[in-house]
């Protein structure tokens, strides 16, 4: 027996050589980003944007600014004055990688991952593929909407000359056309995000007590009275570490669904699973899944305001591909499960009622720690078209000189909350209402105008390779967003000649 395990022991290496091994060969395949070791000036890399071979010029990602020949930083134009923040404003509050992951996997790995399991009722394996399809994809338009950031100086490096997604808009499609485009494209998708957040809640609780004496509407309300704080938030790092609490929490009460589905394995219904399309129900499953990626609106800011630019790919990559792999995941697994008695939010099929109360209660906390992202960025988006100050904008700043709130603008921040509240009251049936936001304004956002931007500013830099798959995601978003849009418009009609679903 000792010479077996002897013979053994020189046929297997050491776990040690193993590990270090596997570690080197993972390494090897990360993006240049996220190696440590690296030398001084880490944030000196090359682009990556699919440019022709003979130029890959040195960027310097200094926020705005760059580095001088003699070592001190020169202000570039354009950029914000507060240093490139972007929509979220002042960089001065700088944020880690792993604050800006937190931000982008709360916008894409957020509450919307519960109706993944009704997209794949209605879109079979075709759901699922364009889950990972549509990772992608948003992956690749947030990493050229940044490069849309930056110009090449005379001395081949890119500098930082815009800070957020309006600027580029206003160099593309003018200043008088493309920042209104823009910006109300980013407060529908934003504001129709925190009302999502609100219908989501009084489902939620209404779920948990069917038979209380609060009915939807009043615990909308009450859940928006706990929202209220937020029109005190004043950075992107506050943001940042609800958005923390946001994903703890996710990680929570997925791993409570996932356990109970996997308990269930012997139930599963693996022929359910469809390979058909049913035109009028997958543009609905299509624009859910498009809608829960949408996090460009966020990535000018979060890379404008990281401590450390060069890592924003690295953060991007990994992000996308944790959200492919568990969105697939969630969205199979949970539909082998019920399989036709699927529900739009996947915890109303939950088993007992206790269960699903803890679930339930959870997934509110989750979904009001996921409100001040989107809230913070519609705010900050209707400061810079409205309240920047005379003559810049048409009414004066809502800040005093030492940055304290004035009473009107603390009114107004309030005001938006409520807002979102009396909206999220009217408008019925949560999967539908975010099909057709995710047609509308999502493909808009994610697929047709990044590409856009990137033909128009980088066209003459980019390969044949590069302007084809561009094209190409722009041909994708038009399809998918026309027909989306008409399905899902038609299927909001029905719904409301139904009546309210409380």
């Amino acid at each position: 027996m000792s010479q077996f395990f002897s013979r053994l022991g020189m046929l297997v290496p050491p776990i040690g050589q193993t590990l270090e091994s596997a570690w080197t060969t993972v390494r090897s395949a990360m993006p240049d980003s996220c190696r440590t070791g690296q030398q001084e000036g880490e944030d000196q890399h090359f682009a990556k944007f699919g440019r022709k071979p003979y130029d890959t010029e040195l960027s310097n990602l200094n926020n705005g600014q760059r580095l001088t020949d003699t070592g001190s930083v020169e202000s570039v134009g354009g950029a914000s004055e507060d240093g490139g923040g972007g929509e979220f404003g002042s960089s001065r509050h700088k944020i880690s990688e792993w604050q800006a992951g937190w931000n982008v996997t709360n916008a894409i790995q957020g509450m919307f991952v519960v109706s993944l399991p009704y997209a794949v009722l209605h879109g079979g394996y075709w759901a699922i593929t364009a889950m990972i399809g549509v990772a992608y994809i948003c992956c690749y338009t947030g990493k050229i909407l940044v490069d849309c950031l930056y110009v090449t100086d005379e001395e081949g490096r890119l500098v930082r000359v815009r800070d957020s997604y309006v600027s580029i808009a206003d160099e593309c499609f003018g200043r008088r056309v493309g920042g209104r485009m823009v910006n109300s494209a980013q407060l529908i998708e934003l504001l129709m995000t925190c009302i999502l957040y609100v219908v989501l809640c009084g489902d939620l609780m209404v779920g948990s007590f069917p038979d209380g004496a609060i009915d939807t509407r009043s615990w909308m309300m009450l859940c928006g009275i706990l929202l209220l704080p937020c029109a005190f938030l004043k950075n992107l790092h506050h943001v940042s570490t609800l958005s923390f609490w946001c994903t703890m929490a996710h990680v929570v009460i997925n791993v409570m669904i996932m356990g109970y589905c996997l308990l269930q394995a012997s139930t599963w219904g693996w022929s359910q699973v469809s390979l058909r399309i049913n035109i009028f129900t997958f543009p609905i499953s299509l624009g859910i899944i498009v809608f829960s990626y949408t996090s460009q609106i966020f990535l000018p800011a979060l890379e404008g305001n990281m401590s450390d630019p060069s890592r924003f790919h690295c953060m991007l990559n990994w992000s996308h591909i944790a959200a492919a792999i568990f969105k697939s995941l969630f969205g199979y697994v949970g539909f082998l499960t019920w399989q036709e008695n699927t529900q739009e939010v996947i915890t109303n099929n939950l088993p007992t009622q206790g269960f699903k109360g803890i679930v339930n209660f959870i997934l509110v906390l989750k979904a009001l720690l996921s409100y001040p992202l989107p809230y913070y960025a519609a705010l900050d988006l209707l400061e810079r078209a409205l309240f920047k100050g005379r003559p810049e904008t048409i009414f004066p700043s809502m800040w005093t000189l030492d940055r304290e709130l004035k009473v009107w603008g603390m009114a107004i921040r309030v005001g938006l909350v409520v807002f979102t509240v009396l909206m999220a009251i009217s408008i019925p049936h949560f999967a539908i209402l975010m099909g057709f936001i995710g047609s509308f304004t999502g493909t808009m956002l994610s697929f047709i105008w990044p590409c856009y931007f990137h033909l128009k500013l980088k066209g003459p830099t980019l390969d044949w390779g590069t302007v084809a798959y561009d094209c190409f995601v722009i041909f994708l978003g038009i399809l998918f967003g026309v027909v989306g849009i008409y399905i899902s418009f038609r299927a909001l009609v029905e719904a409301f000649q139904i009546g309210l679903p409380f």
